[in-house]
């Protein structure tokens, strides 16, 4: 496993740039921040549907239950892009909840990822501390869901902000492990 993530160190890395950036974003600009989070998603989901109805109405050969699934399937990709668009609110809670699942998931995997690397590679503790990090933030929103935007992106900026320097902390020392692992190859 510790070969895989040191191939690979530069994928955390970014992963830790791109949470920064966003934890920034998040800070200094925080309405357009969730503007573009919410229609972002409402674009994805009616996208989604108009190419799910496409495809449930082009395809002549497909069993009636196909199509029927792909026309259901479709319909509410539809419903979900307008309703977000109409009701960005509604969409906004619902991702709110979105993003505390995920959290959630990722620090419980993160600490996971850092008790099956403890023997791999030293100060292990960067990724178990990503991972609590994580839980704690998904708790937060949880505990306060309508706590109100501002305060709630800039939970979300700093929790990026965090995650993203303990990332690029763990993607160093998965760099070093790779450097220490291919000099030991070769020598």
């Amino acid at each position: 496993m510790l070969q895989y993530y040191a191939k690979l160190w530069w994928v955390v890395a970014l992963r830790g740039i791109f949470a920064i950036v966003f934890g920034f974003c998040a800070f200094f600009a925080p309405i357009a921040t969730l503007a573009a989070l919410v229609l972002l998603f409402g674009a994805f989901a009616a996208a989604d549907g108009i190419t799910a109805l496409l495809m449930a109405i082009s395809g002549s050969q497909r069993e009636a239950s196909d199509r029927g699934i792909l026309a259901l399937q479709g319909l509410l990709g539809l419903g979900v892009g307008l309703l977000t668009w109409f009701s960005p609110v509604v969409t906004a809670f619902s991702l709110l909840l979105y993003i505390a699942a995920w959290t959630l998931a990722t620090g419980v995997l993160q600490i996971v990822a850092a008790i099956r690397l403890r023997k791999d590679i030293p100060n292990e503790w960067w990724l178990v501390l990503a991972g609590l990090v994580s839980i704690v933030f998904a708790f937060m929103l949880l505990w306060q869901p309508l706590a109100g935007a501002l305060a709630l992106l800039w939970l979300i900026g700093a929790w990026a902000v965090v995650c993203g320097i303990l990332l690029i902390g763990v993607s160093l020392r998965l760099r070093g492990a790779r450097n220490t692992s291919n000099a030991s190859l070769f020598t």
